[in-house]
């Protein structure tokens, strides 16, 4: 396991956090082996509820690593919350906007000093009615395509009964059962050197989401169904991290 360095801020973010974590959720971890130890990285994960975060971030953490995630900038005007986000390392993006490309070279200079940087492709929790992952947006493959750092896909499970995204519903039940499974890094080798086009980005997207389907579907033990498209009217504004 690797060794973390924390500074004070994400020392008191895990004494706040962990404990609740393990008396609140019963986990399944598979696949903690395909994390690399050392170097800059990408994690890509679904995102059925506004809970599973807080399963990336325990795993990639009980892994040895610090986990960075790319998450929209209104979460950092929330009190205290966004305070903490700026002092754990967490990435803000303003989609659809001149931040944006700030946003891309603040991933990239992550990368290059061997962060853990978690980007969630859909951009927000599935609108796929049974939870199964939707089409991505192409920031991971961009960011994979000019550092050349490994992509990681994720699959988590159980969160959404905490919070179900569908219902709205929130459960403060102990013990919930959640999992969460890693593969390894998703063959990108065949777009390596290319120019980023959009074809291309949305090639390696798929790539990368069908991996991450295909490891929920082994958790789900259920036969995965086509990646899940949102019409044009509800993907929102573009951007570089788009």
């Amino acid at each position: 396991m690797a060794r973390r360095r924390l500074g004070f801020w994400q020392r008191l973010a895990v004494l706040l956090l962990l404990p609740g974590m393990q008396a609140w959720t019963k986990r399944t971890w598979r696949g903690m082996e395909n994390l690399p130890a050392r170097g800059g990285f990408i994690i890509t994960p679904n995102h059925m509820s506004q809970f599973d975060p807080l399963l990336v971030a325990h795993f990639v953490y009980a892994s040895g690593r610090w986990p960075r995630f790319l998450a929209k900038a209104s979460i950092w005007k929330v009190p205290f919350v966004g305070f903490m986000l700026r002092k754990t390392l967490q990435i803000p993006v303003e989609r659809g906007s001149v931040e944006a490309v700030k946003s891309l070279d603040s991933l990239i200079e992550a990368l290059h000093e061997g962060g853990v940087v978690v980007i969630y492709p859909e951009g927000t929790t599935t609108r796929e009615p049974d939870l199964w992952p939707m089409r991505g947006k192409t920031g991971a493959a961009r960011l994979a395509l000019v550092t050349g750092a490994p992509v990681v896909p994720m699959a988590t499970w159980g969160a959404q009964q905490v919070h179900d995204v569908r219902t709205k519903k929130i459960s403060l039940g102990r013990r919930v059962p959640v999992s969460v499974s890693v593969g390894k890094p998703v063959d990108l080798s065949r777009w390596h050197g290319q120019a980023p086009s959009r074809a291309v980005l949305e090639q390696m997207t798929e790539a990368i989401q069908l991996d991450t389907r295909d490891l929920l579907a082994e958790l789900r033990n259920e036969t995965p169904p086509p990646l899940y498209q949102v019409s044009s009217r509800t993907q929102g504004p573009t951007g570089p991290m788009a």
